[in-house]
């Protein structure tokens, strides 16, 4: 890849030397045809047809010139907007096997390798009506890749692209699709009230329709996820209680507004209901949700959501004083994760076993787990913190349990709009 991509940067030089060198004699051209006119003009006989003989010529260069000019500039807008669709069709089959057993690794080394070249794509091309459409499909594709890592700067610059294309394609369900994802790099970041806002500007701007409606449920869902941020930073009480009601409300609205069957939102949807169970306490009514998940996500090889839904069975397990299932929950999840090198899952995992191993008085194996944890998080945890102290001895373990349970994101609407793009302007 890397290569083809320097033997087209060569040809990109040639090609631009090639075109000033046409210019320069372009110019020359109509300099010349210039100054035999002023030669010619005034005179008689010979020498005056003769002048206009030569001049006719050298304009039937100079349009040969311009025309070819025309044609070089064509060719070279048809092969920016083939390498367009090209990176997009690549992106979007790489997109699909992100978590999947069958390519979740490739997967993610393909974007890490990668990644640098979709951005400059989207970050220079000046989309039009005819290439907007695999724009938006290689910042789809970006946005599953930085949801994934964590990286909510990046997504919320793919998110402030992809508004600008939109505006200058005229695509209200794009705008309205820039907006949600906004939102979502704005919950990342933790500013939770400008996340809402951007929330209900995309409401503003929604459309009508089947990608209308996947991206209402997009916005329920995104919805809920804040509120569950917000209960995360409540303390214990009303407040906290009043957001996790709101978050399964949300929760409940996303699964009647489906446009269709979609496996994969309803296997993120019952993830996120589980999560709600867990704040309320309550391990029976989370394994109602989670067992059947962890079903359809296997039939479907969805190794990221399997994984998830394993990770939070053993959290259900670990709340019913059921150490040993627990644990071979988060072993089990552990290895899924890093088969498909979804590195927050894997570190999460490995910090569930090691509090289990503080839990139990083994030190020396709860700190070999927890700094391997410490390595593949992208983020600081402050109770990660917490029971690598207590694993060194120079602390006492946390009172709580561990992290609040982990949400899924927003990321299984992975090409909910591509064909409808031209039906949203």
């Amino acid at each position: 890849m890397s290569d083809k991509r320097e033997e087209d940067q060569q040809t990109g030089l040639t090609r631009d030397i090639s075109l000033a060198a046409g210019a320069v004699a372009t110019g020359l051209l109509t300099d010349l045809t210039s100054q035999l006119l002023g030669e010619t003009y005034g005179k008689s006989g010979l020498v005056k047809w003769v002048g206009f003989g030569v001049t006719f010529l050298l304009l039937v260069v100079l349009a040969l010139q311009l025309v070819s000019r025309y044609r070089r500039a064509r060719r070279r807008k048809q092969r920016e907007t083939s390498e367009l669709h090209a990176a997009a069709e690549e992106a979007e089959q790489w997109m699909i096997a992100f978590g999947s057993g069958s390519g979740g690794m490739a997967a993610a080394e393909w974007f890490t390798l990668n990644e640098d070249w979709l951005r400059s794509l989207v970050a220079t091309e000046k989309p039009t009506t005819e290439s907007l459409d695999d724009f938006a499909r290689i910042c789809d594709a970006l946005e599953v890749w930085y949801v994934r890592r964590p990286d909510a700067d990046a997504l919320l610059q793919l998110s402030d692209l992809l508004s600008a294309a939109a505006e200058a394609c005229g695509s209200r369900g794009l705008a309205e699709l820039a907006a949600a994802r906004a939102a979502t790099a704005y919950r990342m970041l933790g500013d939770l009230d400008t996340a809402s806002t951007r929330l209900g500007i995309s409401d503003n701007i929604a459309t009508n329709g089947r990608t209308a409606a996947a991206l209402k449920m997009r916005r329920q869902v995104e919805r809920a996820l804040l509120h569950l941020a917000t209960a995360e930073r409540a303390p214990a009480g009303n407040d906290r209680e009043e957001a996790v009601l709101n978050a399964r409300d949300r929760l409940d609205d996303a699964r009647l507004l489906r446009p269709g069957p979609d496996l994969a939102a309803d296997v993120a949807i019952s993830v996120n209901l589980a999560v709600v169970q867990l704040y309320q306490h309550d391990a029976e009514g989370a394994l109602e949700h989670l067992r059947p998940a962890h079903a359809r996500a296997k039939a479907a090889g969805d190794v990221s959501g399997e994984a998830h839904a394993l990770e939070l069975i053993g959290v259900a397990a670990w709340m019913q004083r059921n150490p040993h299932e627990a644990i071979s929950r988060w072993k089990h999840a552990a290895h899924l994760y890093a088969e498909i090198d979804e590195r927050e899952g894997h570190a999460r995992c490995l910090q569930h076993l090691g509090s289990a191993h503080v839990v139990d008085g083994d030190l020396d194996a709860a700190l070999e787990l927890l700094e391997q944890s410490a390595l593949l998080r992208t983020s600081e945890s402050e109770i990660l913190t917490r029971y690598l102290d207590a694993a060194r001895k120079t602390s006492e373990p946390p009172v709580v349990d561990d992290d609040p349970p982990r949400r899924t994101p927003v990321t299984w609407l992975k090409r909910a709009f591509r064909r409808f793009v031209g039906g949203l302007k």
